[in-house]
């Protein structure tokens, strides 16, 4: 009986790919019918037999049904959540104020795609960190309280509150499960852009999959890693807890400060690549696709009909018209919200990285790497090595503070000594848009028609991926394959 079923979902997989193939060939700006359509047939032949299916069938999604979306914001959250919605046949306009896409937080960020990077900064021992930090204009975190910022006020009383083992324990599964699901459907889509001939559609953005090293100075600090080591196992994620010796095999460049690393953690599955380029390959296959790109174009509100949201209104008085609004501004989000009495947990945590154009045979890292004690990252991107992380909470400045940036030299020169001799560096400050738990804001808002993909932190780029697919599923009225704390319209 069960293989019977079966068979009849797998028939009306099929027959609604049918129907979505004639649709967009219908289309006249679909470019790329093929590239447009794998994705989502795999996806309708995979629901046929799954759970999901089962346990709803009335929810399923037709492509008859198709929305017309409109998309806030082009960084790598807006462009995957566009890709992956005009993948499922839906009408879809990306705007964004910059002139192309991922000139944010996407632009030079560290690289990594690190589901092992889980760990929320709320952890019990983030308050005494803290406090011994306070006043040096060179830690890795820096707060500028001020008595008139009720918002960064707000926000880091909810930061102590997700300090409690039982938060701590709560966000990091959250966060594993959705890096777990993200990392597989980026490995989807790569295989999906491969699939298609021609130098216009490769997905080429200077990947690596050679895992993801974190390194630990202090022996304290490592023994605390071992055990949320231990916690990431038991969700699922392979983040083997190694000696001094075997991360220097695993990374021959970190020789030269062999003496004062303890130990470290690597986990072979993660991968690092750059995110900007990403982005931009994304938007150019997806524009083949039949997305519309609104570029030098704020949008300044939202357009509400009858209590539900219906498009947007730009700066230069256009009204852009929708079915359903996805809101991926990322650390604007909540400037953008509040008028309508919504208050997003989101505040700006400015971050910094600084890209070395590398000399030919510069002893610099392969391996995507994770200096924790530093909050840094060191991931190699073609001829280049960006480092990048701290934070600072300092409203939405972004004029680089010179101190952090020497201090991440400081660092370089101590781990590479001779890497800074003959390479050129780029310093660069960008705006991450920071949860109180790390955790990213996805699902419905309290606005009837606006869903939210946003608040991603420092792995905007590890949850891109999994984070529009499960948006997608939301929209459609499809529960997602990951187990995650959706939102449900409380904000």
């Amino acid at each position: 009986m069960l293989r019977k079923v079966q068979k009849i979902r797998f028939y009306h997989a099929c027959r609604r790919y049918n129907i979505a193939l004639y649709t967009a060939l219908w289309q006249p700006r679909a470019k790329d019918v093929v590239a447009t359509l794998t994705l989502s047939a795999s996806r309708h032949i995979r629901l046929a037999a799954g759970a999901d299916a089962s346990e709803n069938p009335s929810l399923h999604f037709y492509p008859w049904q198709r929305m017309k979306i409109l998309i806030l914001g082009a960084g790598v959250i807006g462009a995957t959540t566009a890709w992956q919605l005009r993948q499922r046949g839906h009408e879809v306009s990306v705007v964004d104020r910059r002139e192309s896409a991922g000139l944010e937080t996407s632009f030079a960020n560290g690289g990594q795609i690190s589901a092992s990077h889980a760990e929320p900064w709320a952890t019990p021992y983030a308050i005494p960190q803290a406090l011994r930090w306070l006043g040096r204009k060179d830690a890795p975190l820096l707060f500028h309280l001020r008595p008139f910022d009720m918002a960064l006020l707000s926000w880091s009383l909810a930061f102590l509150g997700n300090c409690l083992p039982r938060r701590v324990r709560a966000n990091i599964r959250a966060i594993v499960n959705l890096a777990l699901y993200s990392r597989k459907e980026l490995q989807e889509l790569r295989a999906n852009f491969s699939q298609t001939e021609g130098s216009d559609f490769n997905l080429e953005y200077d990947g690596l999959q050679k895992g993801i090293l974190h390194f630990y100075t202090n022996p304290k600090a490592f023994a605390r890693a071992k055990a949320v080591a231990s916690l990431m196992r038991d969700f699922g994620l392979l983040r083997e807890s190694i000696d001094r010796e075997t991360c220097i095999r695993i990374e021959p460049a970190l020789a030269d400060a062999k003496f004062i690393i303890v130990g470290g953690d690597y986990t072979a599955t993660d991968e690092s690549g750059d995110a900007y380029l990403f982005t931009r390959a994304i938007v150019k296959r997806a524009a083949a696709a039949g997305v519309v790109f609104h570029y030098e174009h704020a949008a300044t509100a939202l357009d509400i009909e009858n209590g539900r949201v219906k498009g947007a209104h730009l700066a230069d008085g256009t009204r852009l018209f929708a079915d359903a609004c996805v809101l991926a501004f990322g650390s604007f989000s909540a400037q953008f919200l509040r008028p309508y009495g919504i208050r997003l947990p989101i505040y700006p945590a400015k971050g910094y990285s600084v890209t070395l154009a590398l000399a030919e045979g510069a002893n610099a890292p392969y391996v995507s790497l994770t200096d924790d004690e530093h909050k840094l990252v060191f991931s190699r991107l073609g001829n280049s090595l960006r480092i990048a992380g701290t934070a600072e909470f300092n409203g939405y400045d972004l004029d680089p503070n010179p101190v952090r940036c020497q201090a991440i030299l400081a660092r370089v020169r101590r781990l590479f000594p001779t890497l800074l001799e003959n390479a050129e560096a780029t310093f660069w400050c960008g705006l991450r848009p920071s949860t109180p738990s790390n955790v990213p804001l996805l699902g419905k808002s309290a606005l009837p028609g606006l869903w939210l993909n946003t608040g991603h932190g420092t792995l905007g780029w590890t949850l891109a991926s999994g984070s529009a697919a499960a948006i997608a599923d939301l929209m459609e009225d499809r529960k997602p394959e990951v187990d995650f704390p959706f939102q449900t319209a409380d904000w």
